[in-house]
């Protein structure tokens, strides 16, 4: 009787208690078929390295319909269930909520009885999102106190451009839309990624650019003309309100992904910018609350790479060089250790932040790249580059794959981005090395994209305690 009334043990008051938990067993790995012809799918990936099946795919399950181009998708509950304005006290890490970034279709996918085969138990359908949000193409996840907060791309109409774009509510035990989360937007006009400090009570927001910037392709125009997102934006999060806009600069194009630091006692964190047009260059940015107002300064930079226009996309061939293009970046519970994800180029890099204001290169690894086309060290071919990264609990293990988004795909890597999931094994003090029996083939049919670890992983969990 009164075990089903404890809290899931996969919540952890603290990031250096998740550490100490129990490894990752299985992986839940999007994958997309890239022309649309078949349903996307998730895939159930074996991580137990003491099984006859490590590295293999248990089982994929298939979605009811096409060309939902899954994206990023989350747990409808965290470790932020222990926070003290949890309205959900008992609360269980058991579906997974996942969007379709162009369909505008959710699916609530149960993880029980069995996690290596879970079922659709639910889809909500585009029309009612936009009927109870306005809002149109979901893409990121968080699990909050309350519920389930998703941000999307898009406004109304057909095109998305009717409208912001912005946040909307997800009940997280009845699945219900409950609504746009801001009550005052303020100038925020482009979206992306969130991400929050609890108990510091602020959230933190980032901007790609509208549906129709992206879901055709990068258009070129609007890269050079400086037309995608290049602002952060910070909330006050109880009042769901709109504080404070930190511009970047018009060349910095596309302020994506946010990682803040785990402990929330620490009020910084980390940004990524895909690309400099003045120079191609990609960069990290340390943003900081000081003083009662944000900051953001770049921190590290990552030059392009010349190569020859016989080996580049159309795309490149006048520049005659390869931006690193930073699709993702990954935080350590530690706070120590920043993975940084260049597609462009083919590598995967390992930056220690102990100081966030000085990043400094700790390790490294090549795979793929536009220009390069790296193989594995095991020699096994690598398509794309790496991209969605996610860290195990304790630091030792980095997964990644290899798509960013199937017409952007097309477009640098025109030869194709078969799905790919890797390992690297990061060392205690840094440095990193590819797991050469750990290479999962998800197929010709399919790309791969972001992976969730069963129990919580740095890019899920939201902490409302101090490491002690």
């Amino acid at each position: 009787m009164f075990d089903s009334l404890r809290t899931d043990p996969t919540f952890h008051p603290s990031p250096r208690l998740a550490m100490e938990a129990e490894r990752e067993r299985i992986a839940y790995t999007a994958l997309l078929s890239p022309d649309g012809s078949k349903p996307d799918a998730l895939a159930v990936v074996d991580l137990d390295p003491d099984s006859a099946t490590y590295g293999t795919v248990l089982h994929r399950l298939d979605m009811p319909y096409r060309g939902d181009e899954l994206h990023h998708f989350g747990w409808n509950a965290c470790s932020s269930a222990l926070s003290p304005m949890s309205g959900h006290a008992f609360v269980k890490r058991r579906y997974l909520v996942i969007p379709g970034l162009r369909s505008s279709r959710l699916y609530i996918v149960d993880t029980l009885p069995d996690p290596t085969r879970p079922t659709v138990a639910r889809v909500i359908e585009p029309e009612e999102v936009m009927r109870k949000t306005g809002y149109s193409r979901p893409h990121t996840v968080h699990c909050g106190p309350e519920g389930i907060y998703i941000s999307t791309l898009g406004g109304g109409g057909a095109d998305g451009t009717q409208g912001r774009p912005g946040v909307f509510l997800l009940d997280c035990e009845s699945f219900e839309l409950l609504g746009q989360w801001e009550i005052d937007p303020g100038p925020q006009k482009l979206h992306y990624d969130f991400w929050w400090n609890l108990p510091r009570d602020y959230m933190v927001s980032s901007e790609w650019g509208l549906p129709p910037q992206f879901e055709n392709g990068i258009v070129a125009e609007d890269l050079m003309a400086n037309r995608y997102g290049h602002r952060l934006h910070f909330w006050e999060l109880r009042a769901r309100r709109h504080l404070q806009t930190i511009d970047l600069g018009a060349n910095h194009q596309m302020a994506l992904e946010i990682r803040p630091a785990h402990d929330p006692t620490r009020e910084y964190g980390f940004l990524g910018v895909v690309i400099d047009t003045t120079n191609l260059e990609g960069s990290i940015w340390t943003w900081y609350r000081e003083g009662g107002q944000f900051h953001a300064k770049k921190t590290a930079v990552i030059p392009s790479e010349p190569a020859d226009a016989s080996r580049l996309p159309a795309l490149l061939k006048g520049f005659g060089a390869v931006p690193p293009l930073i699709s993702d970046i990954d935080l350590s519970l530690d706070d120590r250790f920043l993975y940084v994800a260049c597609w462009g180029t083919g590598e995967l890099r390992q930056y220690d932040v102990t100081d966030p204001m000085n990043p400094r290169l700790a390790g490294s690894v090549r795979i793929g790249g536009i220009a390069r086309h790296t193989p594995h060290s095991n020699g096994s071919a690598f398509g794309g580059g790496p991209q969605m990264v996610e860290v195990s609990r304790d630091g030792r293990r980095v997964y990644f794959t290899n798509s960013l988004y199937s017409s952007w795909d097309q477009q640098f890597y025109p030869h194709g981005v078969p799905g790919r999931q890797v390992l690297c094994h990061a060392g205690k003090d840094g440095g990193l090395r590819l797991d050469d029996n750990f290479v999962v083939n998800f197929g010709p049919d399919y790309s791969a994209h972001q992976i969730r670890l069963q129990g919580g992983d740095c890019s899920t969990d939201s902490f409302c305690y101090p490491s002690a």
